[in-house]
């Protein structure tokens, strides 16, 4: 009985680490996550996905130099789409209207060369 005890005391105390990740808010109101060395925030319009890129520290960071694409899954529909440099943005234009719950996979390379992947849904 003793054993049974632990065990069961062991699996609900590891249950809130195996918890679904919350995004944080960016400043746009947009899920944010660190990605090679930088925060994304997804901002999601009609057809345009806009990641806004933000420092360690918060501030904007100019994208130029950085490259990437996202792959766009909303239910049967897959779809690739380049990220195109903008300001402090990237942004990507889909053939359709962004469903909500569509997942969102962004892969970057910043100008220094270091790469990552990061998962969003809308």
């Amino acid at each position: 009985m003793r054993k049974l005890v632990l065990v069961a005391s062991a699996v609900l105390l590891a249950v809130p680490a195996m918890a679904q990740h919350v995004h944080q808010k960016g400043p746009n109101g947009g899920p944010l996550e660190d990605v090679a060395g930088v925060h994304l925030e997804m901002v999601a319009s009609g057809k345009t996905l806009t990641f806004n890129v933000f420092d360690e520290a918060n501030k904007p960071v100019s994208t130029g130099g950085f490259s990437g694409s996202i792959l766009l899954v909303s239910g049967g529909d897959r779809e690739t789409i380049p990220l195109a440099a903008s300001g402090t943005a990237l942004k990507a234009d889909a053939k359709n209207e962004i469903a909500k719950g569509a997942a969102v996979s962004v892969t970057i390379k910043t100008p220094d060369g270091k790469t990552g992947q990061v998962k969003f849904k809308n």
